[in-house]
């Protein structure tokens, strides 16, 4: 299997949004980027989500998916090493 590589195009920091401290672009390959990957204050430390979407029925559909853990697991690393790093 080819190694996938992960690389933080641009965060957005938003010190003033509660729970929520950035969004995140993120480039998969640099093949593909997925926009709006979320860094969340969690009661147990930082986590992030993936990007989401309000449907008519005012539910809320993630709009990407991992299928594989050590994929979400990779991206994640990626977004919160560089959160915690800037």
């Amino acid at each position: 299997m080819q190694e996938i590589k992960f690389k933080v195009e641009k965060m957005y920091r938003l010190p003033d949004a509660g729970n929520l401290k950035a969004f995140a672009d993120v480039s998969v390959n640099d093949a593909l980027v997925i926009k709006g990957v979320r860094v969340i204050e969690g009661k147990k430390g930082v986590f992030v989500s993936m990007p989401q979407e309000q449907g008519k029925d005012n539910r809320w559909y993630d709009q990407v998916v991992c299928k594989s853990t050590e994929i979400f697991e990779g991206l994640t690393d990626a977004v919160i090493g560089h959160y915690q790093a800037a």
